[in-house]
């Protein structure tokens, strides 16, 4: 089974966000654990994939190591790390998207573990 983190200042966003609903929000993200291939595939930089969750109008976007996506099978994925780090509605999709890549680029995901 895959782990699932969620970084501080999501968290943080979503309780201001969804407040009440937040309880089905982190839920539907915790069902990456037995189903980590789920997902819409954003793009990969370094070996690291980007895919995002769709929740209601917000996109939830979440790294992980693709190499271990793609070759292994899903009861074998007990160490996958499944990490989300930002949210965004339809408007401000491509923007976020963008922010994530740049920042794989030239800081790397240890950026996205001290958030």
């Amino acid at each position: 089974m895959a782990k699932v983190e969620v970084t501080r200042s999501l968290e943080e966003k979503v309780h201001k966000t969804f407040r009440s609903e937040s309880v089905q929000v982190f839920q539907h993200m915790k069902l990456l654990e037995k189903n980590p291939s789920k997902g819409k595939l954003l793009g990969t930089v370094g070996g690291i994939i980007i895919k995002e969750l769709k929740f209601k109008n917000f996109r939830f976007y979440f790294i992980t190591d693709g190499f271990k996506i793609k070759c292994l099978r899903s009861e074998d994925l007990t160490d996958l790390l499944i990490m989300f780090i930002r949210m965004s509605d339809k408007k401000h999709q491509q923007k976020t998207i963008n922010e994530i890549k740049h920042i794989l680029r030239t800081i790397g995901p240890s950026y996205f573990e001290k958030e």
